[in-house]
Order: C-alpha cells, then sequence, then structure tokens
C-alpha cells in the first residue's frame, strides 16, 4: 500500500501556504501569539502528512515484507522514526 500522493500533495501545499502567510506576518511584525498559533497549525498538518505517510509505510512495505528478516528490517525503520519524532 503506498500513501495517498493526492491527499499527501494537498497537506504539503496547504503547509507550504500556511508557511508563506507566517512569513508574511513575521515582516508585517505581527503579535507573537497569532504567529505561534499558525506556526502550531502548520506542525499539526505536516504531523498528519507524516501519519499517513507512517500508516502506508506499516500497512505496505511491513506487511509485504516477505522474510523474516526483511520484515525486522522495515519494523526496525518504523521504530527509528518513531524514536525521531517522539523524542
Amino acid at each position: 500500500m503506498r500513501a495517498d500522493k493526492d491527499k499527501i500533495t494537498k497537506l504539503l501545499k496547504t503547509a507550504r501556504g500556511q508557511l508563506d502567510g507566517i512569513l508574511k506576518m513575521v515582516e508585517d511584525d505581527r503579535y507573537c501569539m497569532d504567529i505561534s498559533q499558525q506556526l502550531m497549525a502548520v506542525e499539526a498538518i505536516l504531523n498528519k502528512a507524516n501519519k499517513e505517510i507512517l500508516t502506508a509505510h506499516l500497512k505496505g512495505c511491513v506487511v509485504a515484507a516477505t522474510t523474516d528478516a526483511e520484515k525486522e528490517e522495515k519494523v526496525d525503520e518504523l521504530v527509528a522514526m518513531l524514536g525521531k519524532i517522539l523524542k
């Protein structure tokens, strides 16, 4: 199973648009709390995109692995990535 490319693309384009808006807010010296709130919104979108990708990895790559060694490798990759995310 592959991640839904259209869904991921839409999420990333939305995040990019919001980042452009945040840059404008910084340039315009907008209120710090408003900027922070927008940054959290972008972070949530990126987390959602990452969740889609990691779910596809688990349901696709891990399940499709044909040998135990291959499955262990794919699970280890996922665990390493989760370690980075949940630091």
